[in-house]
Parts: structure tokens; sequence; C-alpha cells
């Protein structure tokens, strides 16, 4: 006899690890079993843009970072366009930019690095203009749900006072945490962005 619905038992949750490095990069792991590895390197030598690298880390509530962590970004190239065939701009898809990445924290450091161009402008919802960003998700152990959030860039400070999305939340100050600070090293561009879990200085994350 089939028990109704509301009669049966809540399947027990589980959380991201630590299995999830070998299932979704393998790579990181130590194993190579996939054709084609997703990686870190998100444009090619051929891609058009500014080349920038993005740097951090991924902290726990307790100021820990988070050494098993595994990221996914996506972006639009140098024009503002994205490698997806929804995005009917009329602009040419580069054939070098992939446009997504996969990205694991570094085992010992919890430093997470993304190797791209810088995006450019992307249009939004009823004619409005996004900022220059990058969207992450992210798992790990601990995480039950993946967490959405973005990446905004500090010397675009105009374009991120009008961006729609940004302009969603309402404290000012927690726009800070979207908000990647730039600098130089050893002629590279380089973008640092931490994203904390918990905390005072909690990430905005987004419910998408």
């Amino acid at each position: 006899m089939v028990q109704p619905l509301n009669y049966l038992k809540e399947t027990a949750s589980q959380t991201a690890g630590p299995y999830v490095h070998i299932g979704l990069a393998p790579a990181y792991a130590g194993f190579d079993i996939f054709e084609k590895n997703f990686s870190n390197v998100v444009a090619g030598p051929n891609t058009k843009g500014e080349r920038i690298k993005i740097e951090g880390r991924v902290i726990d509530g307790a100021g820990t970072p988070v050494r098993d962590v595994l990221l996914e970004s996506w972006q639009a190239n140098s024009e503002g366009k994205y490698n997806h065939p929804e995005d009917t701009q009329q602009k040419p898809i580069e054939e070098d930019f992939r446009g997504w990445g996969r990205i694991c924290s570094d085992f010992e450091t919890g430093v997470y690095t993304i190797e791209t161009i810088k995006p450019g402008t992307v249009p939004g919802r009823n004619g409005k203009t996004q900022a220059p960003h990058i969207s992450l998700w992210i798992v790990a152990r601990g995480i039950n749900i993946g967490l959405q959030t973005r990446l905004y860039f500090s010397d675009e400070a105009d374009a991120n006072a009008t961006d729609p999305v940004l302009n969603l939340i309402e404290q000012e100050s927690r726009r800070d945490t979207l908000i990647a600070k730039r600098s130089e090293r050893d002629g590279d561009v380089v973008y640092t962005f931490d994203i904390h879990l918990q905390g005072e200085n909690e990430t905005v994350f987004f419910d998408v």
C-alpha cells in the first residue's frame, strides 16, 4: 500500500563536500578522469580586453579561510557579450573566450585565483545598463545550497553607482562587500575579492 506523501519521512540533507572536487573538478584533487577539465583560466590568449587576475579567500564565520571551496564564474567579454545563445546582442562571440570557469581554492592557503579579462557593461532589465561584473557561485562543506553573489570592480565607481542590482541593496555599506579592490603586482592587474560567509562583513548573496 502506497502511503500518502504527508506520511513519508523527510530525506536527510547533506552538504556539498568533501567529494565536491572529485565530482566537479577532479584535476584539483589529483584525478585525471575528464577529457577536458574546466579551470580558472576563463579567457584564451587571443581574447580581447584587459588581462586581469582575481584572487581572494572564502572566509567562514570564525574568520578561517575555507580551503576546499569550489567556485564557478560567469561573465561577459570586454564588449559586454556573453558566450551563450540567449545573448542576442549584435556583437561577435569570441571563440577564444569561454566566459565560464570552475575554480578551487588552494588546499593549503585557501586562496582562489581567476585568470580572465575585465568584462564590459551588459544590458539589464527595463533597458538599464549593468556595471561590469562577474557572477560567482560558491559551494563547500557546510553549505547546503550553493551561494550566488557578484563581483564588481573598484575602478568602475560611476558605473557601480547606477547599477540596478547594486542599488537593490538598501545599505550602502553592504554594497562594499561586492567590490573587488584593484592593485598592480609585478606588472599584472590584480583584483582582490574575499567572500565572507557569515559575520559582521558577510558578503551579500542573492536569491536567484
